[in-house]
């Protein structure tokens, strides 16, 4: 099996944290963010991933060591793609598509979830979504009479169907989907300036393809500041008992609510902490009160009240406030 994960996405929602970071390298809850989700997939597969490839933008040699790494520590052979161009998802997968053969799996590396990622072996793939109140910002799935997927629609002003696709697909035959999306390269088939996946499914389910829906029991965004931080603390919330203090942080006269992660060489003193906070390693946190927040290495925090705030790498925080998103290198004193 083949993984696939597109993640050259520019971030720009999420600034100032992918200023300096691409934002699948964003950390939360202890860890970057394309890190979580590959290990989770490759958990909940049914069967090993012999290839995983990243498409990426230009993010320099030690992040592309860092993710060829992590292929190797989960028993695949890593490749590195490149997306020089934003051109649509069918565009980014396409970069790929010397690994789109035989059984493959898709993820957008902006995402995580939790699924029992059961497969129909009857079924030539499936799409996973989730049940959503307003799906006028997500492209949905419509189902037939027999359950599979019959019609999509993206963004649609009047809902059709309340199944948002979140990211992930899985292809029994990804070489199928490696044809049909360079019919739409070479026919300039676009939409908004992109080539868009739905369309690749579509023309397949025309031609006779099953998909089923793959239901996620969790959906959880990194987009933006809010969603992030939101992110980390259902994570810390699944990581559970996996989640606390590392064995070389240092916590002194303090109270540490769970679920926390305190990193290694981290420091907190005089301070409340939690629930749902990660504290990133060698940072130090004095005489503050943290809650719902996510803070980055090697930082300092002292004599601050927040809540719902996302703090960058090597940053310095003396100003109180409640609601704080300060990128890498930066100072609010």
């Amino acid at each position: 099996m083949n993984l696939i994960i597109p993640m050259a996405g520019r971030g720009s929602r999420l600034r100032p944290h992918t200023l300096t970071v691409p934002k699948p390298l964003v950390h939360v809850a202890g860890k970057p963010i394309v890190q979580h989700l590959v290990e989770d997939l490759a958990a909940m597969s049914p069967r090993p991933f012999a290839n995983i490839a990243f498409v990426i933008g230009d993010f320099g040699d030690p992040v592309e060591a860092d993710l060829l790494n992590l292929a190797s520590r989960l028993g695949a052979q890593g490749h590195i793609c490149h997306q020089d161009q934003p051109l649509g998802t069918a565009h980014a997968v396409w970069c790929a598509k010397e690994w789109l053969s035989g059984e493959t799996v898709v993820a957008f590396a902006d995402t995580l979830f939790r699924a029992d990622f059961q497969l129909d072996a009857e079924a030539d793939g499936h799409i996973f979504v989730k049940r959503i109140e307003d799906p006028r910002q997500f492209g949905v799935v419509v189902l037939g009479d027999d359950g599979a997927i019959s019609e999509y629609a993206e963004k649609p002003e009047e809902p059709v169907s309340n199944l948002a696709m979140i990211g992930i697909y899985h292809f029994k035959d990804g070489g199928a989907l490696g044809r049909e999306i360079d019919l739409l390269i070479e026919n300039g088939t676009m939409k908004g300036g992109e080539y868009q996946l739905p369309d690749a499914f579509r023309a397949l389910t025309e031609q006779g393809a099953r998909f089923r829906p793959g239901e996620v029991n969790a959906w959880m965004d990194c987009g933006n500041r809010e969603v992030t931080v939101e992110t980390n603390g259902r994570m810390l919330e699944f990581l559970g008992d996996a989640a606390g203090v590392a064995p070389g942080a240092t916590v002194e006269n303090s109270v540490v609510i769970p679920p926390c992660i305190i990193q290694e060489g981290a420091v907190v003193r005089n301070a409340v902490v939690g629930p749902c906070v990660t504290i990133g390693p060698r940072t130090v946190v004095e005489r503050s009160i943290l809650s719902d927040c996510l803070v980055g290495s090697d930082g300092h925090l002292n004599g601050v009240n927040l809540k719902g705030s996302m703090i960058g790498n090597h940053a310095s925080v003396s100003r109180s406030g409640e609601d704080l998103s300060i990128g890498d290198y930066c100072t609010s004193a």
